[in-house]
């Protein structure tokens, strides 16, 4: 099925979408609506960004020197139109309350929406920052600051980034040590502060794709001392803003002490722009005075907390990067496949040479492989949008039901980002080999996809991250209660799928791994040693994620057999697929459930001297 077709079924026979438009906050959609939108979107991914993914893929993001002596960021024109007819479609603000310009759209409509432009480039589709960014303002700035900042990016004037890391930090914000002084505590926009320090690995950090661009960034406020707080509590967070604005969001033409330091060529997504930047080193001294200025967002301290509100955003973001690139490359080989002839199919005799060769699809192994790609990409875009709707659930559901959302989401959230991100990849790797020798070359889109995915299992929080949150933090949470919902959930479908014969033997199956994986997490804590117990936290999020999944596809299963008609190929797409998860995929989850429950320590005890 197309992705459209494909977005359909899980919106509106398995999702039911249209449901949400019985709440008070999305009354005035309805399907015509969604599918308004959908069109939209299909419309301006195919016509701005597909045509251009190889042209931004080639002609890499440079920079030129500006007579003050900054660099300017030079990007192909088709950057900026793409980003541009994305702005005019309202999508920026797709979520947002009318009264702030938005469509009050649900989550679930606008992550689907957004799926197409994630297939047709995602090196030029990159506005999940600066979403993102207006969003966390939304929930933590002053009025003042969602008035000129957030509604800005939301209207497509200026743009928005995160910055965390740093050179001698990476993934360790505790060890940060950019700093921020208060300078004033009476700004209108916010207690304004002076910021020095270093930052990298900035997507959108530097270019002339809007008016502006508003930084928000961690940095560590100084003791009575002047020193920095060890660890994390001493982390706020900052709006640094490009260019200085006043009340009304005018720029006031005096630029930021923020100077790019250089950028950073990448494997993959090499559209979009990734940058070092210097805060406050004096090249743009404002009022006379080194120091970027910055605005204090929320109270001191409590930076980590305000950015986490876009860290998971992003990671749910990227789990559908992810997806996107996986299924462009399932496409691209599903089509070559189908058209491509080479070899002779094997019969009781052997190969015969004298008959014509036949098409790729037409052998086993090439099945199989397509197969993998179907599984992985479209259960994964599935879980996704079903952790979308979660989210429409939080924020307008009734107080019992919005607070087992948040708290199923918070468990789902490292599932979402890390699942698609390793297996997504593998798909595209498998892309590659159905092409052959042609997919490792560039006359083909399957490697590119390869390197645009090879960044997901890093971007956002790593694999390793991401699996000690779900077993150090997520599972336990709340008594282990997340755990307890999910597990609820997967019973509901285990019970509805007994009833189907075609099913039943896989929801026995499914039973037997949700059972496995709770006895695993149980035996990773017998000890009650973090050492001990998250000495395999990567293999057990592979095995959760493997028996979410599994849930997912038996639930997929289920509506399309309910929903379809018998024998119809979308029913036979769909429990084909679910069959081959249970038969291939599934049984993967006994070897790493097997060192998780034994605590096994031979690679925590490994000595360096044996590398």
């Amino acid at each position: 099925m197309s992705l459209r077709n494909t977005l359909d079924f899980l919106l509106y026979s398995w999702l039911d979408a249209p449901a949400l438009t019985q709440r008070p906050r999305f009354a005035e959609h309805s399907r015509e609506t969604f599918d308004a939108v959908m069109d939209t979107c299909e419309r301006i991914a195919n016509e701005k960004y597909a045509p251009f993914n190889r042209v931004v893929d080639v002609e890499e993001p440079r920079t030129e020197q500006e007579p003050d002596g900054s660099l300017r960021v030079v990007l192909p024109r088709a950057t900026l139109d793409a980003r541009l007819a994305y702005a005019e479609s309202g999508m920026l603000a797709a979520a947002q309350d009318y009264e702030h310009g938005g469509m009050q759209l649900p989550y679930l409509v606008e992550a689907a929406a957004n799926a197409f432009f994630g297939k047709a480039s995602i090196s030029i589709g990159a506005n999940l920052l600066t979403v993102g960014n207006a969003n966390l303002l939304m929930a933590h700035g002053t009025p003042a600051q969602q008035q000129v900042f957030a509604a800005n990016e939301f209207n497509g004037r200026w743009t928005g980034t995160m910055c965390l890391s740093e050179p001698q930090a990476g993934s360790s914000l505790s060890d940060i040590a950019t700093r921020a002084e208060l300078e004033d505590e009476s700004d209108a926009l916010g207690p304004r502060y002076r910021l020095r320090g270093n930052k990298m690995w900035i997507s959108g950090g530097e270019h002339e794709l809007a008016e502006n661009i508003v930084h928000l960034v961690l940095a560590k406020i100084p003791g009575p001392d002047g020193k920095l707080v060890p660890g994390v509590k001493g982390i706020s967070l900052f709006i640094v803003p490009k260019k200085l604005v006043d009340m009304n969001g005018q720029l006031t033409g005096i630029r930021n002490d923020v100077a790019l330091a250089g950028l950073n060529h990448k494997l993959g997504w090499r559209g979009t722009t990734n940058t070092l930047l210097n805060f406050g080193e004096g090249k743009f001294p404002v009022d006379g005075k080194a120091g970027a200025v910055g605005y204090l967002v929320g109270k001191p301290g409590e930076g980590l907390r305000c950015m986490f509100h876009m860290m998971n955003e992003a990671r749910i973001a990227i789990g559908m990067a992810a997806t996107m690139l996986g299924l462009a490359g399932y496409e691209a080989s599903l089509e070559y496949a189908r058209t491509r002839t080479q070899g002779r199919p094997v019969g009781a005799g052997g190969k015969d040479a004298t008959q014509a060769p036949v098409r790729l699809i037409e052998h086993a192994d090439i099945k199989r492989m397509l197969m993998i790609q179907k599984a992985y990409c479209e259960g994964a875009l599935a879980l996704l949008l079903y952790s979308a709707q979660l989210v429409d659930e939080q924020h307008t559901g009734d107080a019992a039901a919005a607070d087992d959302a948040r708290l199923l989401l918070e468990v789902l959230t490292p599932i979402a980002k890390s699942w698609p991100s390793e297996n997504c990849l593998e798909a595209n790797s498998l892309a590659i080999q159905i092409h052959g020798g042609y997919g490792y070359t560039r006359d083909f889109p399957v490697e590119q996809y390869w390197r645009d995915n090879r960044l997901n299992m890093i971007h956002e929080g790593t694999h390793g991250i991401q699996a000690m949150d779900l077993l150090g933090r997520k599972v336990l949470m709340e008594g282990g209660r997340g755990l307890k919902l999910l597990a609820g959930r997967i019973n509901a479908t285990i019970e509805k799928a007994l009833q189907e014969p075609q099913l039943a033997i896989h929801a026995n199956a499914l039973a037997q791994a949700l059972a496995r994986v709770g006895a695993a997490t149980k035996a990773a804590w017998a000890t009650a040693q973090p050492s001990e117990a998250l000495a395999n936290a990567v293999p057990y999020m592979q095995a959760f994620g493997h028996m979410v999944l599994a849930w997912i596809w038996l639930d997929l299963a289920h509506a399309a057999l309910k929903g379809g008609t018998a024998g119809h190929e979308s029913v036979r797409g769909y429990v084909s697929t679910m069959t081959y998860f249970y038969h291939y995929e599934l049984p993967k989850i006994d070897a790493w459930l097997r060192v998780v429950e034994s605590r096994d320590m031979t690679c925590a005890e490994m000595p360096e001297e044996a590398f």
